[in-house]
């Protein structure tokens, strides 16, 4: 039995790809670890297939023709064996000591017959440069080893968010929701942890160091200059996420205040880039992604609007001038990638 399939996405990874393939092994034969070569022009192929050889009963070597991380992501899930589906970025690793207590985790689920459709973990921040690393840990959100639901949780800050980096589905949880992420398209990792979120009935959180996020590439999808220069795309998602919920219409009230914040993110970072980018047809394609929110969920764009970007505070060093909270916390961060 396979616990975990931890899916690849590589495109043009032969520079790093193994230090995360490596990381991965340490759970030996109750992991499964699907390299996806997503029509790669370098020597991802074969990195791939020697590691296939050397370890057959772990290691899967997947090509396909270009379709994007989220299509390498569908391609992933459809070759999962695993009772849970994790991505790891081929820039990026796991901790081994950490793999092992999860994978203790999720050994017990599967004796118990428990079904915890969502396993969530602490991330690093890997950034080049810093000596000191940056952990989003959930401690003070989520109830520790123990299976919980979302009327459970409490209130997640700005820099809190379940990332791609920090979670892991129950596979089968996926495959009955049919979530399908959008091909050639940057960003879509916001899709694959908000889509799912309605479909959840149960989480378990383990205060774990696990997955390491690297930052330092210039060409990362996360640099600012990067982000503006695919707004499209950063626009497109967002778009994407308002089209698939009317949030009034989720029960649990947590879970529906968690939907609408990070929806709340997602508009301040579009809205951000725009403004950003300095040029006219960016701020009309601001204007028309709030008025597409107000047409499409009409009370979730006056929570956001009125209610979460209504809340307002000094601007550091300009007195007298106040500025959105949220708005303020998210310019930082964006700025911070540079």
């Amino acid at each position: 039995m396979k616990y975990i399939t931890f899916a690849i996405p590589c495109y043009n990874s032969e520079a790093y790809m193994e230090k995360a393939i490596n990381s991965i092994l340490a759970g030996g034969d109750d992991v499964e670890i699907i390299v996806v070569n997503d029509g790669s022009k370098d020597g991802t192929q074969s990195i791939a297939e020697k590691y296939e050889k050397e370890y057959p009963t772990i290691v899967k070597a997947v090509s396909k023709e270009n379709g994007g991380h989220g299509d390498a992501v569908n391609c992933g899930l459809a070759h999962a064996t695993g009772r849970y589906f994790k991505v790891v970025d081929s820039d990026d690793w796991v901790d081994e000591e950490a793999l092992k207590k999860i994978l203790d985790a999720v050994k017990g689920f599967v004796e118990a017959d428990s079904q915890v459709d969502m396993i969530i973990s602490n991330y690093v921040y890997e950034k080049v440069g810093m000596t000191h690393k940056k952990v989003i840990r959930y401690d003070n959100v989520l109830p520790e080893n123990q299976i919980f639901r979302w009327d459970d949780i409490g209130r997640f800050h700005i820099d809190q968010y379940i990332l791609m980096h920090s979670v892991i589905y129950r596979t089968e949880m996926l495959r009955l929701c049919q979530l399908r992420l959008p091909k050639h398209t940057f960003y879509v990792d916001n899709i694959y942890v908000y889509y799912p979120l309605p479909h959840v009935r149960t989480l378990y959180y383990l205060n774990v160091d696990f997955y390491r996020y690297f930052i330092g590439r210039e060409d990362q999808s996360v640099n600012e200059k990067v982000m503006i220069s695919r707004i499209d795309q950063q626009l497109f998602v967002t778009k994407s996420m308002i089209a698939m919920y009317e949030l009034r219409m989720i029960t649990s009230k947590k879970l529906r205040k968690y939907m609408v914040n990070y929806l709340a993110i997602m508009m301040t970072v579009s809205s951000i880039l725009c403004i950003r980018s300095r040029k006219k047809e960016n701020l009309e394609k601001k204007k028309e992604l709030w008025a597409y929110l107000k047409k499409k969920d009409y009370k979730t764009y006056v929570k956001i609007r009125y209610g979460i970007l209504g809340q307002t505070m000094n601007l550091p060093g300009r007195p007298g001038r106040k500025v959105s909270s949220l708005a303020y916390s998210v310019a930082r961060r964006l700025i911070g990638f540079n």
